[in-house]
């Protein structure tokens, strides 16, 4: 008995004195800010709770320029992170600069993910040479908001006080002229006077016509050049008959909107939460909605990007092993969990939750989530994409000729000028 007890006490204090099972550390860098940046770091720290055997560590890093300068840096010397957030119109240059890690179907498999449970079009944006990238978080696109008081006794609100009657340049022009003659000071509101505004208005109007920016190697050649001409010629127009704002920085647009002065905005999803709250705290005062972007040259098609996870090579490698697979199960779980994502406006790219319930019953989200079959992402070039030569462009060439600097003509033939040599 004397020996029994003496074996199992030998036992209980050999287990006690085995090291506990090791956590893995994921080093994760993001470009978020503002409600994304709460939203995402709230997903981290429950994912954290959840996972005693995996431990996110967090950085944010500046959006834009830094955040690709300082990836594509630490990368080169093997000091990047283990996952980071990218944006998928970016992944042609992280490729070319040997940034980024292909996905493998194993790799997809240790997350529990598959690429047909994702929306067609983030996963060819994602898709280079037939090797997969990035893993899509969401597609956030150019959405149109209307502010239904300021439309109402008009043909362009129904009964409802939900957007009707336009579906061409031609209804929307005949809207816009309506609240014009209303009263509405600027009845059209976007950030005319920056390059990220400029360019998704142009690129929908663009792509609307079956226009595309780069083709065979070529910025606007063939009949593209007369499409974007016509794209630019159109924003002109609106700012001449004094429906759009001066060169309105991205704030000024903004305010237009949520001040009632404007009746329609141009702008991306991410600004739906900033109108829930207004509404919430009863800041707003008046009634809202956001729709897809009409199809207003005849196609559905509206500029859109995605929020993705990537991993870095690090030097000559990459990261394998455990730790690679502890990575994709943080990518596995983000999306499975992107439902508190869709609440800053994007659309989860994850299908099983922008079709589920939950999501169905966000508003106006679930009415807009139809753009995911119309998004029209950026060339798969090294000039175009966030904070590129194209972003550039949009600011310096055709910002001005939208305030009558030049017509589009000859905008087309100064983006060429700029951009053909850079393509190369």
């Amino acid at each position: 008995m004397r020996l029994i007890k003496s074996l199992f006490l030998s036992t209980v204090l050999g287990l006690a004195a085995l090291p506990a099972a090791a956590q893995q550390d994921v080093i994760w860098w993001d470009f978020l800010s503002g409600g994304d940046g709460v939203r995402m770091k709230a997903l981290i720290e429950a994912f954290n709770k959840e996972h005693p055997d995996i431990r996110i560590r967090g950085t944010t890093l500046e959006w834009g320029v830094p955040f690709y300068t300082k990836v594509r840096t630490a990368s080169a010397v093997g000091e990047g992170p283990d996952i980071m957030t990218y944006h998928l119109s970016r992944a042609t240059l992280g490729i070319e600069e040997k940034v980024l890690s292909p996905i493998t179907d194993e790799d997809l498999a240790n997350a529990g993910l598959k690429k047909d449970d994702f929306f067609e079009a983030p996963i060819k944006a994602a898709t280079h040479d037939g090797k997969l990238y990035a893993v899509p978080f969401d597609i956030h696109a150019l959405i149109l908001y209307y502010n239904a008081d300021l439309l109402k006794g008009s043909p362009y609100i129904d009964a409802n006080g939900k957007l009707a009657g336009i579906k061409t340049l031609e209804d929307f022009n005949k809207a816009l002229d309506w609240l014009k003659q209303k009263g509405v000071p600027t009845p059209l509101t976007y950030q005319s006077g920056g390059d990220g505004g400029v360019w998704r208005v142009f690129y929908t109007l663009l792509t609307q016509q079956g226009g595309e920016f780069v083709t065979n190697g070529k910025v606007l050649d063939g009949d593209n050049a007369a499409k974007a001409a016509k794209a630019i010629d159109i924003m002109s127009a609106w700012r001449e008959k004094g429906l759009t704002p001066e060169q309105a920085e991205y704030e000024a647009s903004v305010a237009l909107f949520s001040a009632g002065k404007s009746a329609f905005q141009l702008n991306g999803v991410w600004e739906v939460p900033t109108f829930k709250d207004l509404e919430k705290n009863g800041k707003l005062g008046f009634k809202w909605g956001a729709v897809e972007v009409p199809p207003f040259m005849g196609k559905r098609s509206t500029w859109a990007d995605s929020h993705a996870f990537a991993i870095p090579n690090e030097g000559d490698k990459t990261v394998s092993g455990e730790k690679r697979a502890a990575v994709m199960k943080v990518i596995g779980w983000m999306e499975k969990h992107a439902i508190s994502w869709a609440d800053a406006g994007h659309i989860p790219a994850y299908k099983a939750v922008t079709e589920g319930a939950d999501y169905k019953a966000m508003e106006p989200n679930a009415t807009y989530a139809t753009l995911a079959e119309a998004a029209a992402f950026d060339p798969q070039t090294r000039i175009t994409g966030v904070a590129s030569p194209a972003y550039d462009a949009a600011l310096n060439v055709i910002a001005p000729a939208i305030q009558g600097y030049m017509n589009g003509t000859d905008a087309v033939a100064q983006i060429k000028l700029e951009l053909q040599d850079k393509l190369k």
